[in-house]
C-alpha cells in the first residue's frame, strides 16, 4: 500500500472515529468528565471542548464563516491562547452540553466535507487539499481520543483497525514541516520512506521506493510519536536507517 489516495473511505473512517469516541463519552459520569488527562491542566471536558471548538472553526473555514482559522486565530496573542479559549468556553457548560456541542459541530463538518468538491483547497494555514484536511481532522480526534481513553481507562480501538493508516500517512507527510519547526535542516540528497506495520500485520509504505533512508516499525508507535503522545524512548520498536530517518524520529510532529 503506497498511497492513502488509493483509499476511498477516509470520510467514512472519519465518521467511525468520531462515532466510537461518542459511544464512549455518552457512557461517562460527570465525575469521569472531570478526570485529568495526559495533557497538563486538561480534563476530559477540556479535551472534548477543544474538539468541539476546532470542529466549529473547521466548518467556518470550509464555508467562509466568521471563525475561519486564519482570521480567528489573529484575535489571540498566541496559538496556546486560541486553544485555551475553546476549553474556557466548555468550562462554562455541563458535560452533556459539551457533548452536544461537539457532536453537532462534528455532524456539520462531516456533511460539508461530503458536499464540497474534493478538488477544493481549504484555507487552513497555508492551505490543505480535501484529502489531507479530512485526514487531519481524523488525526485530531484520534490524538485527543487517546488522552480521553487514557484518563478513563478505555482501550483505543483505532490502533486495532486500518483507520490508523490515515494517521500514519499524514504524519509521514508532515516530516518536512516537523523539521522546520525544530529548526533542523534535512541532509542534502536524502529521501525518506516509511515501512510501518499495521495492526493486522500489513506493511504500509509511504515515500519513494528508492529512498536513501527508511523508518521502520509498528504504525501504532510511529503515530503516537508523531502526535507527541509518547517520547522516542517509549517507541523501542521504531528504527531509523539513515540520517534523515533519524531526524524524522527525533523531531516527529504532525500538527500545528
Amino acid at each position: 500500500m503506497s498511497d492513502q489516495s488509493t483509499q476511498p473511505s477516509i470520510l467514512d473512517d472519519y465518521a467511525a472515529e468520531q462515532r466510537e469516541l461518542y459511544e464512549l463519552l455518552v457512557t461517562l459520569t460527570d465525575e469521569q468528565w472531570r478526570l485529568p488527562t495526559p495533557a497538563a491542566g486538561w480534563d476530559v471536558r477540556d479535551q472534548v471542548s477543544h474538539l468541539a471548538d476546532t470542529e466549529e472553526v473547521a466548518y467556518d473555514t470550509m464555508t467562509g464563516g466568521p471563525r475561519t482559522i486564519n482570521e480567528d486565530a489573529k484575535r489571540y496573542p498566541s496559538g496556546e491562547a486560541f486553544t485555551e479559549a475553546g476549553c474556557d468556553r466548555g468550562r462554562q457548560m455541563a458535560p452533556k452540553e459539551v457533548l452536544v456541542w461537539w457532536w453537532d459541530a462534528a455532524a456539520r463538518v462531516r456533511t460539508t466535507l461530503g458536499e464540497i468538491d474534493q478538488s477544493t483547497r481549504i484555507p487552513w494555514g497555508l492551505g490543505m487539499g480535501w484529502q489531507a484536511f479530512v485526514t487531519a481532522r481524523l488525526m485530531e480526534h484520534w490524538a485527543h481520543g487517546l488522552d480521553i481513553r487514557t484518563a478513563v481507562g478505555a482501550p483505543d480501538p483505532t490502533s486495532e483497525t486500518d483507520r490508523l493508516r490515515h494517521v500514519a500517512w499524514i504524519s509521514s507527510r508532515a516530516v518536512p514541516y516537523a523539521l522546520r519547526v525544530a529548526g533542523k535542516e534535512p541532509p542534502a540528497d536524502r529521501t525518506l520512506r516509511f515501512e510501518l506495520t499495521g495492526p493486522n500485520g500489513d506493511v504500509w509504505t509511504f515515500g519513494p521506493d528508492d529512498a536513501t533512508d527508511i523508518v521502520r516499525g509498528p504504525a501504532a508507535q510511529w503515530c503516537r510519536l508523531a502526535v507527541q503522545r509518547i517520547a522516542l524512548a517509549d517507541a523501542p520498536d521504531l528504527s531509523g536507517d539513515g540520517p534523515l530517518a533519524e531526524l524524522a524520529l527525533a523531531h516527529a510532529r504532525a500538527f500545528l
